[in-house]
């Protein structure tokens, strides 16, 4: 009655092997370590390794061990000491192209990662570092389209020679335009259905005059909020990049608030120097009359300007700014049809689009070249401790292609190398500058030591609960309770194994959920355990008490561990950061009891008492 067939023993090994090989990653110490990235196109390869290598080497700091994955240099060092040290003479020898990050390098051992083992992530709250929580004005979001469609729509009606005697803006959100007569607004409605079909128009009379009425739709206007928070956090995920930090987290918290979490940052200063620095992109024609060798010094011409591509190139562009990256409304890379080379197609305002048209309908064969613009600040310590700022721009000539036709609001570049070019550019054209203006609402500094506490207390709470809830058991219960406090110590070891295998952030609410998951977890088996005595207790036979017990009790586990499933589900759909993580956790621990407590402790129960002839049960 109580016996177990082979696949449920086999199934248990694989259980606990799944718990083991993926939990014990985080038994590994990290090292102290320096990441170095690449940024504005800047390579990171053999040589940058090398150069690693040797500045390193050379200032007497030991290197453990050195990676490049993913074009990051990784380093290992032996104390946070050289591992502070390293950063600041590394920023030195490497320069602003390549940000020097504080990281932690794990030393879990190489069969352990084939097989996809990885320690969790720690929060915030645990390693220290900066919390920042901003907000997207949404409204100027808005009113910077609606002004764009405004001077679209103007243009257009200028074009198509549909003159009118007014056109205005209205407080409610939508654009008037008063027509003479009644032939010439119904040509100009079909004209911006045709080209603006994602725009609402209404016609109405008042006082003589024909009025045409445009406006954004709901679903545009969603789709405008939706885009300028993902805009926005494309252009904060690239300057934080710059910033160098190892693990960044930015984040979406309900529709217009940006979560962003920079673990090992110390000074929330220098965070928000980056984070709020302005970028943009400058589109300028290039000085083909002239060339930059001409002259015994190659001196630059009146009106010129000399310009350097990414890979040092020099090259020689007229003075006169075109139209920058705030007149870009939209860009996107993909393959051009014709030949499959890669392009990136860039949508201007009405502004930009008619300096598009006249400048390149004069320049057909000459080339244009965008040029990437970024004003950097600088913080230095002095030999007598004082900060300085300094601050310099940096521009660099992404791309210069052949202007082939006329071009006018919609064009693309062509001439890049490969796709990834092409889908980095778009990045840069779209994330140059904010969308939308940001605002700090919330800053939050956590420091090391903080975190090191946090640590040790998340640690000793989960330890003592779980530790006192194994004594009762045990106590109370004798065998029954051993057999528990084992299922238990498997689902602590499958929830942790379950969190690192999804590589999930682990936080001080998440070690809350632990907490609380130890609590509940033991509670199916006490259900069980009460049934047996009740069955025991009414004189049932010890073989048809145990197997009443589990089959009567698991109805009320399955009611009771769903009810709280909806309730962490709840909580992880409406909540917010923290939340979340605390319902994260609380969800798998209360899948994992469920299985550790039915499947897991009666395969124990009948192994121990299936195979005997009983006269009592202690329980």
């Amino acid at each position: 009655m109580n016996k177990n067939p082979a696949w449920k023993y086999l199934l248990l090994l694989l259980i606990v092997a799944f718990g083991v090989i993926y939990a014990v990653p985080n038994l590994y110490q990290a090292d102290p370590g320096i990441q170095v990235i690449g940024v504005r196109g800047a390579a990171v390869d053999q040589n940058t390794m090398g150069q690693v290598s040797r500045a390193l080497e050379a200032n007497g700091i030991a290197i453990k061990g050195m990676t490049l994955e993913n074009k990051k240099v990784r380093a290992s060092l032996v104390n946070e000491e050289d591992q502070t040290r390293a950063k600041d003479l590394l920023k030195t020898t490497l320069g602003s192209d390549y940000p020097v990050a504080l990281a932690d390098i794990q030393t879990t051992p190489t069969w352990l990662q084939g097989l996809g083992g990885a320690p969790m992530f720690l929060g915030l709250d645990l390693r220290g570092g900066v919390h920042f929580l901003m907000q997207v004005d949404m409204e100027a979001a808005e009113k910077k389209s609606f002004d764009n469609y405004y001077n679209d729509l103007r243009t257009l009606l200028r074009e198509k020679k549909l003159y009118n005697s007014g056109m205005t803006r209205t407080p409610d959100g939508k654009i008037k335009v008063k027509f003479k007569k009644e032939e010439t607004r119904n040509q100009a409605i079909n004209e911006v259905k045709f080209t603006y079909p994602e725009l609402a128009t209404v016609d109405t009379d008042e006082n003589g005059a024909y009025i045409l009425s445009v406006s954004l739709t709901e679903a545009v206007i969603k789709e405008l909020r939706t885009t300028a928070l993902k805009k926005n956090m494309i252009a904060l995920r690239n300057r934080i990049d710059q910033l160098g930090v190892s693990e960044p987290i930015i984040q979406q918290q309900g529709t217009d608030r940006i979560v962003i979490q920079l673990p090992g940052v110390r000074d929330p200063n220098e965070a928000k120097e980056i984070i709020g620095k302005t970028a943009t992109l400058e589109i300028r024609l290039v000085d083909e009359k002239n060339d930059l060798t001409a002259g015994s010094r190659g001196t630059v011409p009146l009106g010129s300007k000399r310009f350097k591509f990414r890979d040092g190139r020099s090259i020689l562009l007229k003075d006169n700014v075109l139209f920058s990256g705030e007149n870009i409304i939209d860009a996107s890379a993909g393959f051009d049809q014709q030949d499959g080379q890669p392009i990136v197609s860039i949508t201007l305002d009405a502004q930009a689009s008619s300096i598009n048209s006249e400048a390149t309908g004069k320049n057909v064969g000459n080339r244009m070249a965008v040029v990437y613009v970024e004003n950097v600040t600088d913080k230095r310590v002095d030999e007598e401790g004082n900060i300085k700022l300094t601050s310099r721009r940096i521009e660099d000539v992404i791309t210069a292609p052949t202007i082939q036709t006329q071009l006018g609001k919609r064009f693309q570049i062509t001439g890049l190398n490969r796709p990834g070019e092409s889908q980095e550019l778009a990045l840069l054209l779209r994330a140059g500058s904010f969308a939308a203006p940001v605002s700090i609402i919330e800053e939050r500094t956590v420091g090391p030591s903080l975190g090191a506490e946090n640590i040790e207390k998340g640690f000793k709470s989960v330890l003592w609960g779980f530790i006192a809830v194994l004594i009762f058991m045990v106590i109370y219960y004798r065998l029954f309770g051993s057999i528990a406090s084992f299922a238990l110590v498997l689902n602590l070891v499958i929830i942790v194994a379950v969190l690192s295998l999804l590589q999930a952030t682990l936080t001080l609410p998440g070690v809350a959920g632990m907490v609380l998951t130890v609590g509940m977890a033991v509670d199916a088996n006490v259900l069980i355990f009460e049934r047996i005595r009740e069955e025991v207790s009414a004189g049932t036979a010890p073989q048809m008490a145990i197997h009443r017990g589990y089959d009567n009790a698991f109805s009320t586990i399955i009611d009771a561990n769903l009810t709280t499933l909806i309730a962490a589900l709840v909580l992880f759909n409406f909540g917010t950061g923290p939340i979340q993580g605390f319902a994260i956790t609380l969800s798998i621990g209360i899948l994992t009891s469920m299985v550790t407590a039915i499947f897991v402790s009666r395969v124990l129960v009948n192994f121990c008492y299936g195979k005997r002839r009983l006269e009592t049960l202690k329980i």
